[in-house]
């Protein structure tokens, strides 16, 4: 496989985007989401530039891409199932999600779940397989969404490198801007495959954490109740 530059006027195109991130002095950490600084056609160019990077990295691990009918295409491959899906939400914009008032004044706990996420440690970036809770009070000024918008959203926010108790803080502060409610509870439980598959190669243990705002925080019988409805057990 040739390796193609992805460069113009000599200029990778991974510096060209890193470049107006820095020029606008914001971060771009493996979590953060970045499409505001990628222009058209930039996201295809960039997948050329990581399979060329890809085939160094199986060179160096001395693969024989060449001869290795099983590995010659494997560097493009990969470059595509990290740009288009496990990293994907780093690379496009947050997925569209029509808001409607709550005209019935609806003022009671609402869970969504279990949603199914998946994500990679930022760290092995080995795969984190696990499920999602939702719990809301809304209140007469929220905005209600689709149930399948959450799963949505937190798809965009978990395919990116992650750590998990980011990634649930990450996913309250984005509902919590969309929804407006008293109160939002997320709870995530995980199975980390930078256990599973090397290191002490554990397959029992599982990571749950939480993360509580608003009304969650204060009233202990709601946050008791929300838990309480969150079967972890199945």
């Amino acid at each position: 496989m040739d390796k193609p530059s992805g460069k113009q006027d000599g200029i990778a195109v991974s510096a060209r985007i890193r470049a107006r991130i820095e020029n606008a002095n914001r971060r771009y950490h493996a979590n953060d989401n970045i499409s505001a600084f990628i222009e058209p056609g930039e996201l295809e160019a960039l997948l050329d530039e990581v399979a060329g990077k890809m085939q160094d990295v199986l060179e160096s691990l001395v693969i024989d891409v060449k001869k290795d009918h099983n590995t010659r295409d494997t560097a493009r491959r990969v470059a595509k199932m990290y740009l288009n899906e496990v990293f994907r939400g780093r690379y496009v914009s947050q997925p569209p999600v029509t808001e409607f008032p709550n005209a019935e004044y609806l003022n009671e706990l609402m869970i969504v779940g279990p949603i199914t996420v998946r994500s990679a440690c930022s760290h092995h970036l080995c795969p984190i397989m696990g499920r999602l809770w939702i719990g809301l009070l809304p209140n007469e000024h929220s905005n209600l969404i689709g149930l399948s918008k959450y799963s949505r959203l937190a798809e965009w926010i978990m395919s990116r490198p992650q750590i998990q108790e980011e990634a649930i803080a990450q996913v309250a502060d984005l509902l919590m801007n969309k929804v407006a409610p008293d109160g939002l509870a997320v709870v995530m439980e995980a199975d980390h495959f930078c256990m599973h598959w090397r290191g002490v190669k554990d397959n029992a243990t599982k990571m749950v954490n939480s993360v509580m705002r608003g009304a969650f925080l204060k009233n202990a019988t709601l946050r008791r109740e929300f838990l309480s409805l969150v079967n972890l057990k199945d």
